[in-house]
């Protein structure tokens, strides 16, 4: 399974987010830099993947609801997408969610 790490504080505005996504997850030239393109890209992409965001608050920070939704999309294609196993680390090292 092949580990992908997201850096939240990388994700500076809409724009930056998108590019690093399409970056960081390999997602094709089409890819319609939004979120239901992502859902899209990744709700039928069977290669197995385990995505681990780090600093969650600072998508919050910088994206707001935007940043919610965000992660409610990584969390909603895990739990659809067998192929795929999200975690987000909290600033504890001890605790993460994994979906």
């Amino acid at each position: 399974m092949n580990t992908i790490r997201l850096n939240g504080s990388r994700m500076l505005d809409r724009e930056t987010t998108h590019a690093y996504l399409k970056r960081k997850l390999n997602l094709p030239d089409y890819y319609g830099n939004n979120l239901d393109a992502l859902w899209d890209c990744l709700s039928t992409d069977f290669t197995p993947k385990k995505i681990v965001i780090s600093e969650p608050d600072a998508i919050m920070e910088k994206l707001g609801p935007y940043g919610e939704a965000l992660l409610q999309v990584f969390k909603e294609v895990a739990e659809d997408n067998s192929f795929f196993v999200v975690e987000i680390e909290k600033k504890e090292a001890t605790k993460k969610t994994e979906f």
